[in-house]
């Protein structure tokens, strides 16, 4: 028996007794309370739940954006929050990936440029990460677009800028706030795939905030944000949900 616990690979992500809350002038709201969650390395999650729950929340605590008010955040069995700020922003610089509803690109830079950006800032070589951003580009079918400036690209082709940036220094965890919520449905499954791809391309561990019912059907884990914890789904929890699961944005 002790073999066989110490034969279980490392988690990438132990949450304990995780809580949050904001002092407001009405008094102190718990947004997140006593959560706990144990992602392994390749997993694909789901978060869902009402609006205003605090899946955003959850999800930039995750990437080290934002701080717990309690509780224990490890990555790889080291606790993250115990880090000087330095430290927490290269480990989230190499760590973690982030997709965001409103992409966040810069618009006066190309597309390749854009996705050059996370590796400049650690000073990595320039031709190093020209290379690099120029195989993420191909990878999400953006190859033809290397020197267009963003604010000259679709929707759908900044989304997938964002998805290349993310990605562009092998990060073993990317984080994707409602990835599809600002697309037409069509373009937003075109993003659903190409994100699904780089899990099985490439093993990286994703996990995702979606209203999109079909899409956490994908993703293989679904989790509910409930009261300030998260519970994991069945059918009926699903099939309950009413307003806050969109069926139509779909992932075939």
């Amino acid at each position: 028996m002790t073999e066989a616990l110490h034969a279980l690979p490392q988690p990438l992500i132990e949450i304990q007794g995780l809580s949050k809350s904001f002092e407001t002038g009405d008094g102190k709201i718990e947004v997140l309370r006593d959560l706990d969650l144990v992602v392994q390395s390749g997993d694909r999650i789901a978060i869902v739940g009402q609006s205003g729950v605090g899946k955003s929340t959850l999800l930039h605590i995750l990437g080290t954006l934002d701080h717990p008010s309690s509780g224990s955040l490890r990555f790889r069995g080291e606790e993250v929050f115990d880090k000087t700020p330095e430290e927490l922003a290269r480990l989230r610089n190499a760590f973690v990936g982030f997709v965001f509803q409103f992409h966040h690109l810069l618009p006066e830079f190309s597309a390749q440029e854009n996705v050059m950006m996370p590796g400049l800032l650690q000073r990595r070589p320039f031709d190093e990460m020209r290379e690099r951003a120029t195989r993420m580009l191909g990878e999400v079918g953006l190859e033809h677009r290397l020197g267009h400036k963003v604010g000259k690209l679709s929707g759908g082709e900044r989304q997938r800028v964002a998805v290349a940036r993310a990605l562009v220094l092998d990060p073993p965890l990317v984080l994707a706030d409602e990835p599809t919520g600002n697309l037409d449905p069509t373009t937003g499954d075109q993003v659903a795939r190409l994100l699904l791809e780089v899990n099985r391309n490439h093993g990286t561990t994703l996990i995702v905030v979606t209203h999109s019912a079909r899409m956490a059907d994908q993703l293989g884990r679904t989790l509910v944000l409930e009261d300030g914890q998260l519970k994991e789904s069945s059918a009926e929890v699903l099939a309950g949900a009413g307003g806050w699961l969109d069926g139509d944005r779909a992932v075939e």
